[in-house]
Formats: structure tokens, C-alpha cells, sequence
């Protein structure tokens, strides 16, 4: 057995856990997830914990029951907490604004750029140059991070750009003559 799946999931109270053969729904106070489970996988309830094992016989149940294990673990964490990422613009001039479900991005091109955040993802926008991206699904909120970031990457050499608020930019030396 996998060394991740060995450890339950514990379920928090107001979080509910529907299990099928096939799929799990997982519904919290700030939203609802649902995800197929690989057959290989199963998936117990007892009580407010849940526990992910490998099917006999399945094909690499082992490996894909940890994995299992941390999808479920990051759903039950979505729907009750929530996941955020924050990002900062480093630049003269680069500012992002929220609009609705929008996001005016000015990052020194001869255009707006402007990012229409998917179903599920709120984008808000503190200062003008810190973005706060939230969401109940961990990958969606990082997939949506990574698009806003890739407009402007951090350059090596004076470090502007879009970055990660945790994101450690290291600077090139200038060539010299």
C-alpha cells in the first residue's frame, strides 16, 4: 500500500461526502466538486474519515490509491477553505484591475490584455499591482495562476514581469564590453 494513502482523509464538519463505484461528490460550504475514480481505486467511508486503497488485481492500485488519496484530500480542503494564489506585478507602469469575472492586465504592450477567468474562479485585485486569485479547485486555481503569469514572465536581468508572491526571481549580471 501507498505511504500517502495509509493516512485517512479527515472530513470537517458541514463537509458532505457521496461515494459511487465511479465517482465522488464532495459538497462544502463554498462550492460542490465532483471527480471519477480510476477502478484500480477504493475509496471508504468510516465516519468523518476516508480511506483510499488499492482494488486487488487492479493495475497499479498501489501508486494511483496515493494518488487518489491527495485528490480527495485537496477537494475536501477546496470546499471547506478554499485555495488562493497571489501574484505581483513588477514593472513601471504594469497594473491589473477586476472586472466581474475579468482581468485588465496593462503590462507594457501596445495593447490591454484582458484574461476572462473560467467558471469557479474569483480574481480580485487589492493594489494594482497584486492579484488574488481564488477558487475551490487547487488545479484549476493554479492553471488560471499560470495563464495570467505566462502574459509576462519574469525577465532574467532586471526581473519585471508577472511573479508568484513567493516566486524568488534571480537577476543576470549585465554583459560588460
Amino acid at each position: 500500500m501507498s505511504r500517502v494513502a495509509k493516512n485517512p482523509v479527515i472530513v470537517p464538519q458541514g463537509v458532505e461526502v457521496t461515494l459511487t463505484e465511479a465517482e465522488i461528490t464532495i459538497k462544502g460550504p463554498l462550492g460542490t466538486l465532483k471527480r471519477a475514480l480510476h477502478p484500480s481505486v477504493v475509496v471508504a467511508q468510516d465516519g468523518d474519515k476516508l480511506q483510499c486503497s488499492a482494488r486487488e488485481g487492479g493495475l497499479n492500485g498501489n501508486a494511483l490509491s496515493g494518488t487518489t488519496r491527495a485528490l480527495v484530500a485537496n477537494m475536501v480542503t477546496g470546499v471547506s477553505k478554499g485555495f488562493e494564489r497571489k501574484l505581483n506585478l513588477v514593472g513601471v507602469g504594469y497594473r491589473a484591475q477586476a472586472q466581474g469575472d475579468k482581468l485588465n492586465l496593462t503590462l507594457g504592450f501596445s495593447h490591454p490584455v484582458v484574461h476572462q477567468m473560467p467558471a469557479g474562479i474569483k480574481v480580485e485585485t487589492p493594489t494594482q499591482t497584486e492579484v488574488l486569485i481564488k477558487g475551490v479547485d487547487k488545479q484549476l486555481v493554479g492553471q488560471v495562476a499560470a495563464e495570467v503569469r505566462a502574459y509576462r514572465e519574469p525577465e532574467p536581468y532586471k526581473g519585471k514581469g508577472v511573479r508568484y508572491s513567493d516566486e524568488v526571481v534571480v537577476l543576470k549580471e549585465t554583459k560588460k564590453k
